[in-house]
This record gives C-alpha cells, structure tokens and sequence, in this order.
C-alpha cells in the first residue's frame, strides 16, 4: 500500500504521436488508450512546450520550459539541462519515492546521470548503442509485478510511434488497410500518404498494446486505486509539417489523467494545459510542496466541474532539433502567434525527419515553399493555420497583445535568446547546416 500521505506516479507516453488516437476521433485503434479516458479525465486542448523530444521531455519531466531547465537541443546530439537537481526525479527522491524508468527516457546523453534508482530498460530508437535491449513495457510490467516499493515514481517512455514504423497488417488489423486510411492534417490525400499512415496505425496498435499490459499488471498488483496515471504523446506526429512546427500539428498532444485528485469518470477538458503542468499536478495530488523553479500549475483545478482556466495562454519554443530553427509561440483558446528569430525565408529541411511522406512532397517542389517569420493564425476559422493573418489590421490588437504576452513570457523566464540573440550549440554537439535536406547529411561538430 502507499502510505498515507503519497500515491504512486506513473508516467506512461509515446514517441510523436500528437493526438492520432481514437479517443481524439480518428480511425486509429486505441482500445486501452480508450478504456484510460474512460475512467479518467481527457485533455482535448494539451499541448507540448516544444515540437521536438528531448526539450519536451525535459519539460514534462521537471515543469519548466525547455529554455528554462537548459534543454536547447537533443540529448543524443550533445545537449542537456543545465542542472539535473531540475529533474522530478530528484524531487521525488527526496520525498522518498522509489524511482524507475524504462524505455525512452532522452534527457541525458548517459542515462544514469539523471538519478533514477533503477533503469529497467534502455531501449532507446535514439541510442541504438544500448545495450539494454529489453521491451519498456514488459519491463515496466515485470517491476509492477513484483510489487515494487511504495511509493514509487515510474516513467515509462515507448519507442512506438517513432520510425521506423512498423509494418501495416491489414490481413489480421483491417484499419490498416491503406485503401480505407486518412492523411493527418496539413498534408494532402495520396496514396503515398496514405500507405504512410496504414503504417503508423500498425504502430499505434503495438503502443497500445504496451499501455493495456502495463494497465492490467497495475490492475492485477492492485496498486491502480493508489497511482496518478498520466498518459500522452512527447509531441506532434513525425510526418511533415507537423513535428518541428509549432502550430498545432507540432505541438497538439493526447493526455490521458487517471487516478486520484478527482481524475475519474471519464470527464472531458477542454481548457489550455501544457505538458509542464503534469509534474506540479503530480506534485499537488501526492500532497507535496513544488520547488520554486517548477513553471507549470496543477490540473485539480479543471476536474469535477471546474470552470476557471488555469492557463489563458501556453508557450512552446524550438531553438535546435538537427539544425537551428529559432522559434517561440504563445496560442491561446482563439488566436497563435510564431515568432521566428533565424532571418531565413527557406525551410529548414534537415529538421523534417527523411520519411516516404517527406519525399513525396519534396517531389511537388516542397522546398520552394516560402517560409514566414512571424504569423498570426484565427484558429476558430483557420485550425490548419493555413492563413497567416499578421498583417490584417482589424487584427492589430490582436498581434500587439500576443506579441506582449510572447515578450513578458520569454523575460519572465530568462529566455536566452533575448541575452545572447543567436543560441549557440554546446561544445561538441551535432549540428546540421539548415540548408542540407536530411539530418542524416553530415552534421558539424560544435567547437
């Protein structure tokens, strides 16, 4: 049993799946992920604070900003946070919780370094050197199993539904008969886009089937009615024009709250939440005292008929994924604004990973599309944010708000790239030049 004062925490998420799931609506088989929004609470309006993984995670993983906890770029190419001590791990170590992850966890180049009492699985696309090769999931399962001290904080981070995709099996799951699949939003209705996507449904089905087992061993080891669940996506899916974009695409995420602190019943939300706010709820519903660095604020609010919002606008930023792409947002029930920091009117290829979707529309000329540096988007007429209204001027009012609540935001949390302009790289770390078109092409090493 827990004791009387924490429950325990589990942190169960997937690689770039934004909300293509089937509690959001889409045809793509979820059923665990469905009985989870069931008998919890559904997040319709969660966001990440960056597009890209390693900053994400850093993010959801201690409550701040990217920028904030210093993680500027991907842990694998040389970046990290600027203090582990940052990290909930440690929090939660000194509140005496037993500590574990498996799986994907990206926010140290050497796992270990963040202080984790156990690593059940290094099992990491990102680190193909691992030499952990056992499934997060059956290893979260084996540690549910054996009845594990109390109480305990595990983080369970699922390779799927990064690529390589699995393979569509129509024949046994006939969702993923590509006759019948649909392009994720921006991208148009191909063959090639669909047989794409038939791909990723084969994917998601195996996502789900690592949630249900870990559920059910949860179940089984009764240990459900004493532990805050929190299932979601790091960010947008990894098709073109969504991960790495900070319009909704990029940054939209499913969140899944089961537990105590009045995540049940199968509520719906539909306010603005940020992924940083997960580890403050946690936090809140475990009866312990946020550290004064902690940004993000506590869903209890929103659950069992809560009306008021806790946030009237989020943030998200990129500064590096392959290469450097500076960028920052703030999106609120209405209206988002991106601000771009680079100058630069082509895109950005090296940071749109080498996908048969991404060729196919580099085949139509993608790469003569241009590229805004600062957008206004009306999302109630415009939710693809195809249309940049920036410079409409009944919307003047509009942009020069955004614009201040992007400023106050960004000095409030010490953004660096209002200090230095240009971010730099950390020495030794992996950098495209923007102008290549894979971040597979050579990347340069950081003085």
């Amino acid at each position: 049993m827990a004791n009387e004062k924490h429950y325990n925490i589990l942190f169960m998420h997937s690689h770039n799946t934004g909300t293509l799931v089937q509690p959001y609506g889409h045809a793509v088989p979820t059923p665990n992920l469905q009985r989870l929004a069931e008998e919890g609470v559904l997040f319709r309006k969660a966001f990440a604070t960056a597009p890209t993984c390693s900053p994400s995670r850093a993010s959801f993983l201690s409550g701040m900003a990217p920028h904030s906890c210093g993680m500027l770029g991907l842990a694998h190419r040389g970046f990290s946070m600027r203090d582990y001590g940052l990290h909930a791990v440690r929090t939660l170590k000194k509140q005496g919780y037993y500590t574990a992850t498996s799986g994907v966890e990206h926010t140290a180049r050497v796992l270990e370094t963040v202080g984790y009492d156990e690593i059940l699985s290094g099992l990491d696309t990102n680190y193909p050197d691992q030499d952990k090769r056992i499934d997060p999931a059956e290893a979260a399962v084996a540690f549910l199993k054996r009845g594990p001290q109390e109480p305990f904080f595990l983080n369970l981070g699922l390779n799927e539904t990064h690529r390589p995709l699995h393979k569509a099996d129509p024949e046994h799951h006939p969702a993923e008969d590509a006759r019948f699949c649909y392009p994720p939003r921006p991208l148009p209705d191909t063959p090639e886009m669909r047989a794409d996507v038939a791909d990723f449904k084969a994917s998601a089905r195996v996502m789900d089937d690592g949630y249900g087992a870990v559920l059910k061993a949860l179940e089984e080891a009764g240990l459900a009615e004493n532990t805050l669940v929190c299932c979601f996506a790091d960010h947008g899916l990894q098709f073109p024009r969504n991960m790495c974009n900070l319009t909704d695409h990029g940054i939209g995420v499913y969140l899944v709250i089961r537990g105590p602190g009045g995540f049940s019943g199968g509520q719906v939300v539909n306010h603005l939440v940020s992924l940083m706010d997960l580890v403050p709820t946690a936090y809140d519903v475990c009866g312990m005292d946020r550290p004064d660095w902690v940004e993000g604020a506590s869903l209890r609010p929103l659950v069992n008929g809560g009306d008021e919002p806790v946030h009237d606008a989020v943030f998200a930023e990129v500064s590096y994924h392959a290469a450097y792409e500076p960028m920052r947002c703030v999106r609120t029930e209405r209206y988002k604004y991106i601000r771009r920091y680079d100058g630069r009117g082509k895109l950005v290829l090296p940071n749109v990973d080498d996908t048969p979707s991404k060729q196919f529309l580099l085949d139509q000329d993608w790469e003569s599309q241009l590229r805004e540096q600062e957008m206004l988007f009306d999302l109630m007429f415009d939710p693809d944010e195809a249309n940049n209204v920036i410079h409409r001027p009944e919307l003047a009012g509009v942009k020069a708000d955004l614009s201040d609540k992007l400023d106050a935001w960004m000095e409030a949390t010490h953004d660096p790239i209002l200090a230095t302009g240009p971010i730099p790289a950390p020495s030794g770390s992996r950098v495209n030049p923007p102008d290549l078109r894979s971040p597979k092409d050579p990347a340069e090493v950081m003085p």
